[in-house]
């Protein structure tokens, strides 16, 4: 592509530039200026406070929706399940309280009742431990008793057997006392008769 000498480049006025810089340098340091001469903050100004409710209303909008939306929710959820897990524990420990109540009433009856049982064994033992004490020493009394019957049978034997003799015995003596006196001897039933008078 050939290049005619119209195409190059404009030629800018050096003395233009600078006195425009120079000028929007001034313009600037003159709002500088007057910035620092009105004093205190923008947002107290009044011209900004129109834009200011804009955006606090925007502000406000996206955190009453954001609140309202995401954030009371989950903590209503959450102070909900804390609620029903609480009401939820208390229930079961009510539960098992009166549960507790009725196994205490339950062992309570129970120790009762073995009491009462053991009470009732005792003395069913008692009675039969003197029972059988009872029998054994009626048992016992009927032994000696029988013993005893025996005993005096034997010693009747034996006094009737001594009486016999000494009934004889005296009929000798009798016998010989009068032969010696007399010098007759009597007979055996003379003498016996005589000793059987005499006694």
């Amino acid at each position: 592509m050939a290049v005619h000498p119209s195409d190059a480049p404009p030629i800018h006025d050096v003395t233009t530039g600078s006195a425009e810089a120079a000028h929007a340098a001034d313009t600037h340091a003159t709002g500088t200026e007057a910035e620092h001469a009105s004093g205190g903050l923008p947002q107290f100004e009044f011209q900004w406070w129109a834009g200011q409710i804009v955006w606090l209303l925007i502000i406000f909008a996206v955190l009453y929706v954001l609140l309202s939306r995401i954030f009371l929710p989950r903590l209503r959820a959450v102070k909900d399940e804390r609620a029903a897990t609480i009401s939820t524990a208390v229930e079961a420990a009510r539960q098992v309280q009166v549960e507790a109540a009725g196994q205490a009433e339950i062992a309570k009856a129970e120790v009762a009742k073995a009491r009462a049982d053991a009470r009732a064994a005792s003395v069913a033992a008692r009675a039969r431990v003197t029972e059988d004490a009872n029998r054994r020493a009626a048992e016992e009394e009927a032994v000696v008793n029988a013993r005893i019957a025996e005993a005096e049978a034997a010693i009747g034997k034996t006094r009737d057997a001594a009486m016999s003799n000494v009934a004889a015995i005296a009929a000798d003596t009798a016998s010989a006392i009068v032969e010696r006196l007399t010098g007759v001897a009597p007979t055996a039933a003379d003498a016996t008769a005589a000793v059987k008078g005499a006694t």
